[in-house]
């Protein structure tokens, strides 16, 4: 398997194996695969689409690929909210509150 076959592959407009999401996702978290070799799958990605299941695979990996934290300790229900930062973010100041006025509630 490789990056150049994956590309063609969806630009192709085939489904994505989780096998070859996960090779991705490894292999350029681990500088293996270029940028600009990722910016041509993403762009196979953005003309073709992807199902819910290749959608799912790729969170899943780049999940998996940081840090994970286990917050279990804290709460039962542990919420996150984040954002990429900058302008566009206008949820933040309406979702919190909401979700602290149901902090003593049964939801």
């Amino acid at each position: 398997m490789n990056i150049k076959e994956i590309i063609a592959h969806k630009r192709d407009g085939a489904i994505l194996s989780k096998e070859e999401i996960a090779y991705f996702v490894n292999e350029y978290t681990e500088g293996k695969i270029t940028d600009y070799q990722a910016a041509a799958l993403v762009m196979a990605i953005y003309i073709n689409g992807m199902n819910e299941e290749e959608t799912t695979t790729l969170t899943l990996e780049m999940a998996k690929s940081g840090e994970i934290l286990d917050l279990s300790e804290v709460s039962d229900n542990v919420i996150d909210k984040h954002s990429t930062g900058g302008v566009g973010d206008k949820i933040t100041l309406i979702l919190t509150p909401i979700i602290a006025s149901l902090r003593n509630t049964s939801c």
